[in-house]
């Protein structure tokens, strides 16, 4: 009795400032208030509007657990452009170590927020996004544990954590050369170094003095937590705890944190409504939805050869498009006489211009397969609808992300993509570079399609294990399930 009434440890919860990596950390502190623990969530105030959503989205169980508080963030003591707050919002790939100098600048600031906390509501335990490498700092000084979130998967965890003990990358002879990440027996990997995540890239727009302090936080911290379930990655935390000596919590998928009903805040947007209401006329399994992520930017010729296969298929496509302003006059003329921006009933190519409610798209009964970049999200956020995928990574992690989905789970197709596509962290400096080809044309496209939406016999087994860990993933979160019962570990941890 006396055990049940100890309070339970505070959290602090401090997102790494990107919006791919902000939202699946953000749930997992309305998952760990939704145990009882209180969490107080650190942002910048141009983020902040984000974070409450998703605190909301959680429900009045988790809501009321958790604080938001926003800290000012020096983009221009930096010299970011004013309002510049999240990596994704970096406007080229020239101020990205600009970036990285503000995110250590807003961690003085953290730091002194948290010392005044200590008066208050001491922090027991601090959850940090990947690159806030001054967390470990903090913690120390507070007396508490320290959890590094990446944002990745387990399995591509465990890769990184054998490309950076082994190195077999550094002896390849080209960005092309195969060579074995052997680290999931009895599964069989295959990668170029062209594909592997930013920091074992020969160059990245992040410094490298970024990537060496990366390396030591990873090294520095007591565990990691993950957004994934034990079931899904075929023993891969395990592996991971075994090769870091590191406590491994895996506590998702956390887009399922939402109580019944309530969706993203946006969700009531003019855009959301298209895309329901748009959905709700087509039959059960037969939209495509097309998103890349946050991130995601195609070249102008790339986007061209996707999208006549897009608006060739046989089936109903549901495509974001991201960038979408930026793209040529010729390409958007294209798209504006070629897909439907209204929502037309009738319509067989709807196109959004920037944000789509995802997680209600995936489960509507009319989705029956997604064209996705392996982002870890969308993938959990997938696997968690029971959706079939046709991979086509862009960068980081993603290329990772496919072998587990296509070759280690067998819920999807790659559509065939060898050479990561070029963003704000991976792009050439200002001057450099030439117009970038399309690497995958309509006619590869529309045979991927094919096998995704249809696929005969394989297509049936990709659907039928799809259902399978989509119960095993709703599982996970309800009582005694692995990931439930991880948070509660974390939480004992902690305490």
């Amino acid at each position: 009795m006396a055990a049940s009434l100890c309070p339970k440890p505070h959290f602090v919860v401090i997102p790494w400032p990107a919006t791919s990596h902000m939202i699946p950390i953000v749930d997992i502190a309305c998952l760990l208030a939704g145990h009882g623990a209180p969490v107080t969530v650190i942002t910048t105030p141009a983020s902040a509007q984000l974070v409450q959503g998703r605190v909301e989205r959680a429900g009045q169980g988790s809501s009321a657990s958790v604080t938001v508080t926003a800290i000012p963030f020096p983009a221009a003591e930096a010299g970011l452009p004013d309002g510049c707050e999240r990596l994704d919002h970096t406007p080229s790939v020239d101020l990205v170590p600009n970036f990285f100098d503000a995110t250590t600048r807003f961690g003085d600031a953290v730091t002194r927020h948290c010392r005044g906390l200590m008066v208050t509501r001491r922090p027991d335990c601090i959850v940090a996004g990947m690159c806030n490498t001054w967390a470990h700092g903090l913690a120390r000084e507070l007396g508490a544990p320290c959890f590094i979130f990446h944002g990745f998967g387990a399995f591509a965890l465990l890769c990184c954590e054998y490309l950076n003990t082994h190195k077999p990358h550094e002896a390849a002879a080209s960005l092309d050369e195969l060579f074995d990440v052997p680290v999931l027996p009895p599964f069989e990997f295959k990668l170029a170094r062209r594909q592997l995540p930013l920091q074992f890239l020969p160059s990245c727009s992040i410094p490298e003095v970024r990537l060496r302090e990366l390396r030591e936080f990873e090294m520095a911290v007591d565990g990691i937590v993950v957004n994934s379930f034990e079931e899904l990655e075929h023993g891969s935390a395990a592996r991971l705890a075994a090769a870091t000596g590191k406590a491994v919590f895996a506590v998702g998928p956390v887009s399922l944190c939402g109580a019944p009903g309530l969706l993203d805040s946006r969700a009531d947007s003019d855009d959301a409504r298209r895309c329901m209401a748009w959905l709700d006329a087509k039959k059960a399994r037969s939209v495509l939805y097309v998103s890349f992520g946050s991130a995601g930017r195609m070249p102008p010729e790339q986007v061209m050869q996707l999208g006549m296969a897009l608006v060739s298929c046989p089936w109903p496509v549901l495509w974001v498009i991201k960038g979408a302003d930026s793209l040529p006059d010729d390409v958007n003329e294209w798209l504006q006489d070629n897909t439907d921006a209204n929502g037309l009933p009738a319509s067989q190519c709807l196109a959004v211009r920037g944000w789509a409610p995802q997680v209600a798209i995936l489960e509507h009964p009319a989705v029956g397969g997604f064209l996705t970049h392996c982002g870890w999200g969308s993938t959990l956020e997938s696997v968690a609808a029971g959706v079939p995928m046709a991979t086509w990574p862009f960068t980081a992690e993603q290329f990772l992300n496919e072998k587990l989905i296509v070759d280690v789970i067998r819920i999807g197709v790659s559509v065939g993509v060898t050479k990561p596509t070029e963003g704000v962290l991976t792009g050439v400096k200002s001057g450099g570079g030439g117009k970038a080809k399309a690497d995958v044309g309509t006619e590869q496209v529309k045979q991927v399609l094919d096998m995704l939406m249809d696929g005969g016999v394989d297509g049936e087994a990709r659907r039928a294990k799809a259902e399978e860990l989509k119960a095993k993933a709703k599982a996970a979160l309800e009582h005694g399930g692995s990931s439930h019962m991880n948070l509660e570990k974390l939480i004992q941890f902690a305490g």
